[in-house]
């Protein structure tokens, strides 16, 4: 009989959740950000300074790296 070991790993399955979930904020950060830009090149478009993409999401792109560095350091339950 071969002794098998359960392989270590870094995180606990909790951790590459949170980690997950903090991706996915970042994500949607960036997605918030996109866009808002002119179809005729010759024309300014102000839309590119409103809230969502001046305040909104860079707040929540923070919040997703707030998120992921949690993660990371989160300690477990053993």
């Amino acid at each position: 009989m071969e002794n098998k070991q359960k392989p270590d790993f870094l995180f606990e399955n909790s951790n590459y959740k949170i980690l997950l979930i903090g991706l996915g904020v970042i994500a949607l950060g960036f997605i918030l950000m996109a866009g808002g830009g002119s179809d005729d090149p010759k024309v300014f478009s102000e839309d590119i300074f409103n809230f969502r993409r001046i305040k909104l999401a860079p707040t929540v792109v923070l919040i997703g790296f707030g998120i992921t560095i949690y993660s990371i350091f989160k300690k477990s339950k053993q």
